[in-house]
């Protein structure tokens, strides 16, 4: 039996209205756009806090302050919060002039890697670039944000020409250029932002509306490709074995993702405070790259750890409902495609670390330690905040919310129906007629008492 009128069942009061209520609220302009701005400050925020956490015993091991890693990491936010910013101002139109740009600075970064010289080699992967002393810059993180650009530019010039039917006009250059791309990392070794590439392309044809049997071809190949690059590797075949290991095997080949596991299982419920880990002593190798989820269930139990994810689900939710509302097909392919790259990018970390997907190497966005990896993403954001001011109605929104409060006032009153400056004038004559009338009235009505008199 219903409440009259309510259509919500009788014992549960309240809650039929306050679903309706939240997803009005999920429904405003300026709800998708604040939810992205503000996960992403927060688990900016987080990464900081973790990241001195689990780097303070690294760096006195090697030497150095403390504060090592966290003021690197640090100076990176920074950076990467006024790159935020101006990507977020940045008109739509000026992120697509700057598609190609990007790309070719991106591949010609990526070759000057693999000069001897130039490249810097870390745990058996060249993809650093010296720029001198301890700084050095990751090409192949700012690889995915100019592939994001340059392929949903190219994607809705296809479109706008009405040629996205047309295979040669879907895949070409497309695909050559992630081809290309994914080359210039793998001969770095770096396979983990290959497959994020690889799902970063996948990502632009689905919301493209390309035809299913492409992906299943595609992923066929993808497929057979990724076996050929594993069997021919007995570093990556090792790192398939460990799915699920429990024990750190024959020459401590899974040491890794088992103290992974050990750390995420001490954590409890509520974890053992900021700081207080104990694998990051020596037993974790990389607790602050690669394994920092470790460190911060560890430390930050599982209510932490899902709060990180909420955050993250928040962050990607936000971003769809920008892709859906968007009317440019540009708007609509870029902003699905940074949700697919921190998604996949996430995915692969966390599910390394779980012992559920053979440990990539890539980082945990916006979380974990690398200066290059950070300033990518918020970069990546930036183009995310863009895109949902590029909606009319959060335009709107946003210039309204930066008026003072008289101003808007004024402003509603002006354009408040009848407030218009010809109404206002068509008012002011007809009063003055009215006076005039009057007027006439009472002289005439003088004019006839004195002729009786």
């Amino acid at each position: 039996m219903r409440a009259g009128g309510s259509g919500t069942p009788q014992g549960r009061p309240g809650r039929g209205p306050l679903a309706a209520r939240l997803r009005r609220a999920w429904n405003r302009p300026l709800t998708p756009y604040y939810v992205v701005a503000g996960s992403t400050v927060l688990l900016a925020a987080l990464g900081l806090g973790v990241v001195y956490s689990a780097s303070q015993i690294l760096a006195l091991r090697y030497g150095l302050p403390p504060t090592f890693y966290l003021r690197k990491q640090a100076m990176a936010a920074a950076v990467g919060a006024v790159l935020l910013v101006c990507a977020a101002r940045l008109p739509v139109r000026g992120h697509r002039l700057l598609a190609f740009p990007l790309l070719a600075g991106t591949m010609a970064l990526l070759a000057l890697v693999q000069v001897p010289g130039l490249g810097r080699t870390v745990n058996g992967s060249t993809n650093w670039l010296a720029l001198g002393g301890p700084f050095a810059v990751q090409p192949s993180e700012f690889a995915k944000a100019a592939f994001v650009v340059w392929g949903a530019d190219l994607l809705a010039r296809v479109q706008h020409r009405r040629r996205l039917q047309q295979w040669k006009h879907l895949l070409v250059p497309l695909v050559p250029g992630a081809l290309l791309l994914v080359a210039l990392v793998l001969l770095g070794g770096d396979m983990g932002t290959a497959v994020i590439l690889c799902a970063l392309l996948f990502g632009l044809l689905w919301v493209a509306g390309a035809p299913v049997r492409l992906f299943v071809w595609a992923l066929l190949g993808a497929g057979a490709l990724s076996g050929l690059l594993i069997t021919t590797s007995a570093h990556r075949v090792s790192r398939f074995a460990c799915l699920g290991a429990t024990d750190p095997g024959p020459a401590d080949q899974c040491w890794q993702v088992v103290h992974g596991t050990y750390a995420l299982s001490t954590g409890g419920l509520f974890g053992a405070g900021l700081g207080a880990s104990v694998e990051k002593w020596g037993e974790l190798p990389e607790p602050h790259t690669d394994f920092i989820l470790a460190v911060s269930g560890e430390e930050l139990g599982l209510v932490g750890i899902l709060s990180m994810l909420g955050l993250f689900a928040a962050l990607c939710a936000a971003g769809l409902k920008i892709a859906a509302r968007a009317t440019e097909p540009f708007v609509r392919l870029v902003a699905a495609a940074v949700v697919t790259w921190i998604a996949a990018q996430a995915t692969i970390n966390i599910g390394g670390v779980l012992g559920l997907l053979p440990v990539a190497g890539v980082p945990l966005p916006l979380v974990s330690y690398g200066g290059s990896a950070l300033i990518a993403v918020m970069y990546a954001v930036g183009i995310l905040l863009a895109a949902a001011r590029s909606e009319r109605s959060v335009r709107a929104a946003l210039t309204s919310r930066g008026r003072p409060q008289p101003v808007r006032a004024f402003a509603a009153r002006r354009h408040r129906p009848g407030r218009t400056p010809a109404a206002a004038v068509r008012r002011t004559a007809g009063a003055a007629a009215g006076c005039l009338r009057g007027r006439l009235r009472r002289s005439s009505r003088r004019t006839s008492t004195s002729r009786r008199n």
